[in-house]
């Protein structure tokens, strides 16, 4: 079979059963609505899906024709096939989601007529939705609404292919019907008991997210150094902290194996459930603080030192570290305030964490352990650390994002030969040294400062933002935090990476799109933070408007209301907006009637046929009712036909009518208004001659003397 031919058991239907015209804004919403998942379709589906639509478009201007239906089956099986040797067996979100643009590709190959187009709009419109699965900022959240738009304008073109005015016509269309139903949008959206979003649901996804993880190898953080995504945005209910106070910690490695570093302990299975997203209500506190975290799709949350939550979405666990009950695949909104700084006597560690802390290889790095005992043999745990900080301060360690690749040795490398590395690596060499002093020790990963955002009012971290540093049991004084990166460049920890690498121009030299790396450029900066607010404002109060912020909203109103309130007022405004609606509808019926010259005439007729004893009948059309007309009265028969017969032009034989002049098109107001001239003294000819037709009857009427006949 050829390619191109259609199956014999199936002919082929014509081409242009659908308009083109809404064909086109069809395929433009399609294409629309793929860009939001552009990064995370493989190129082999787009490019299926390109050409799926571009064949129906051939197919409709006959330049090919549209598969017959073994054709079809073949393509689809082939497709399928190709997709789950793709996934692999990895059934998740993400690849279901993926399958159904596939199904939403080959669905093309069968819209052939105004029922598949209709098909076809429902699909679309549900992908649109599929899309806020991924991405819910207000960028992508136009997108789609742009998308529906241009759906909304093909629906318009398939159901009248007629309407005066074009493309503008029709925008201008979409704009009045949406300008309508806006105010109640609204009011439903404020006062509708909030339902859990379709983002929501647990996302079980193979997706891999930018961010830190559970596993640190010395080049791990200075390769997410070059991501100017964001992490997290935190509101303050006071001033912010210092740009060094900005420790975020995130997680404790405390496990050294191969050169690897690794959460100690057994993190429990969790089965897939959803994170309770809606962890920000209420006025802030003046030491209360909000985090809008992205998904990581790990448990961890991040928060500054000496903090306590205050929502119920994160708990405090062990060592200071917050934790979700469920991974946070979807934007999380959490809030945490600072505790009193004064912390208790420190205690003794429990000799199992002792040894979990001073855990090291058997073998390896032989200088660093060399120095440990060095150190350790003239003084006392902290000079042991401050030692060792002079040692960094002092010799020529460099801090790079272009660090040298480091042999088995590694430690031994950086803190001998090489002196140039990131976080990570002094970090974990500072982590060894102790450790082999005798120290318990133990890295921290998190974020370290932050930038304001626009106009202040919240603080931005940013991938470029991930930090290591080091935390040291000392005797009475508990965990104390050890940061070699801010003896080594103090830049770092009090202004930022930028100005910590700018001599050697390695910030985000692998980000060439990013408004983050033109630091320099004052109109790039100022635009990227407005854009950053405002999406931040819509991931807050509207993305993030559930449950919790909805009674709280109501709460503040007059009275107070709860959800019985809620659900009574809500019904009131359904109601309410469907009387409004009827309402109008009947006025503009009314006034379309009274600005329709042609309706009012036809209107007065029938008033006519009424007291003539010959009313309209429901569906009667001008021509029966004229027929019936003219057996009751036959001296108005004639001008009843003609009547009819001029309605029937004007509503349903529009080009019939010829021509007044070569410029004028087929129906000009030149011909409506003569038209409407003979329908009035047609209408005025009926009722003299019913009235003449009456006297008749009565006896009123006189024969002429020429007639040679008298009444009695």
């Amino acid at each position: 079979m050829s390619l191109w031919s259609r199956s014999k058991n199936e002919p082929e239907k014509p081409s242009d059963s659908l308009p083109s015209r809404a064909l086109l804004w069809l395929i433009a919403s399609f294409g629309l609505l793929l860009t939001p998942q552009l990064d995370r379709l493989p190129l082999w589906l787009i490019l299926v899906c390109v050409a799926l639509a571009g064949w129906r478009w051939l197919a409709q201007h006959g330049r090919v024709r549209l598969p017959g239906r073994w054709l079809r089956t073949g393509i689809m099986l082939v497709l399928v096939a190709i997709y789950l040797v793709r996934v692999q067996g990895s059934f998740t979100v993400d690849t279901a989601a993926s399958f159904f643009v596939l199904t939403v590709g080959l669905k093309w190959l069968e819209t052939r007529n105004a029922r598949d187009f209709y098909v076809l709009f429902y699909i679309l419109v549900y992908l649109a939705t599929v899309n806020f699965l991924f991405h819910q900022e207000i960028h992508w959240a136009l997108v789609n609404i742009g998308a529906i738009a241009l759906l909304l304008i093909g629906l318009q073109v398939l159901n009248a292919p007629d309407l005066p005015g074009g493309m503008k016509a029709g925008w201008r269309r979409l704009g009045v019907m949406l300008l309508k139903v806006l105010p109640v949008v609204v009011l439903l959206f404020v006062f509708f008991p909030r339902m859990e979003p379709l983002w929501s649901v647990p996302l079980v996804s193979g997706q891999a997210r930018t961010g830190i993880s559970d596993t640190m190898r010395p080049g791990d953080i200075s390769n997410l150094a070059q991501s100017s995504e964001r992490a997290f945005r935190v509101t303050f209910g006071g001033p912010m902290p210092e740009y060094r106070d900005r420790y975020w910690r995130g997680l404790i490695l405390d496990t050294l194996d191969d050169g690897t570093w690794r959460q100690g302990g057994y993190e429990p299975y969790r089965s897939p459930g959803r994170v309770n997203v809606d962890g920000g209500v209420g006025e802030l506190a003046a030491r209360e603080y909000d985090v809008l975290m992205e998904a990581t799709d790990q448990r961890w949350a991040f928060a500054l030192e000496g903090s306590k939550a205050v929502s119920d979405n994160v708990v405090k666990e062990a060592d200071e570290l917050f934790r979700f009950r469920r991974p946070a695949d979807s934007t999380i909104r959490y809030r945490l305030a600072l505790e009193n700084t004064d912390k208790p006597a420190a205690q003794s560690l429990e000799p199992g964490e002792a040894h979990r802390y001073l855990q090291l290889p058997a073998q390896g790095n032989p200088r660093a352990r060399a120095l440990a005992d060095e150190l350790k043999r003239s003084t006392d745990d902290v000079g042991v650390i401050q030692s060792l900080l002079s040692r960094f301060r002092e010799q020529p360690y460099f801090y790079t994002l272009r660090p040298p690749k480091m042999p088995n040795d590694g430690i031994d490398s950086l803190l001998f030969d090489e002196k140039r590395g990131f976080c990570a690596h002094y970090a974990g060499a500072t982590t060894f040294v102790l450790r082999s002093a005798g120290i318990p020790a133990r890295i921290v990963v998190g974020y370290q400062g932050g930038e304001s955002g626009a106009g202040n009012e919240y603080l931005i971290v940013r991938q470029y933002d991930a930090h290591a540093w080091v935390e040291a049991w000392v005797a009475g004084q508990g965990w104390i935090r050890i940061d070699p990166t801010a003896a080594i460049a103090p830049d770092r920890i009090e202004l930022g990476l930028r100005d910590a690498v700018a001599d050697e121009g390695s910030f985000l030299e692998n980000n060439w799109a990013s408004a983050q790396r033109y630091g320099d450029v004052a109109i790039i900066q100022w635009a990227s933070l407005q854009l950053d607010r405002i999406n931040y404002q819509w991931q807050r109060w509207v993305v993030g408007y559930q449950g919790q912020s909805q009674l709280d909203l109501m709460s503040r109103l007059p009275g107070g209301f709860g959800m019985r309130e809620l659900g009574y007022f809500t019904a009131g405004i359904i109601g309410a907006a469907l009387l409004i609606a009827g309402l109008i509808s009947a006025l503009q019926m009314r006034r379309g009637v009274g600005r329709d010259r042609y309706a009012r005439v036809l209107g007065a007729w029938y008033q006519l046929c009424g007291r003539a004893g010959v009313p309209v009948r429901h569906g009667e059309t001008p021509a029966a009712l004229a027929s019936r007309l003219a057996v009751a009265e036959p001296a108005v028969a004639d001008s009843a036909r003609l009547f009819a017969r001029m309605v029937n032009s004007h509503y349903y034989m529009p080009h019939s009518r010829p021509q007044s002049s070569p410029q004028s098109g087929p129906h000009s107001a030149r011909d409506d208004s003569d038209d409407l001239k003979r329908l009035r003294r047609l209408l005025a000819t009926m009722k003299r001659q019913l009235h003449r037709a009456g006297k008749h009857r009565s006896g009123i009427f006189r024969a002429s003397p020429q007639s040679g006949k008298h009444s009695d």
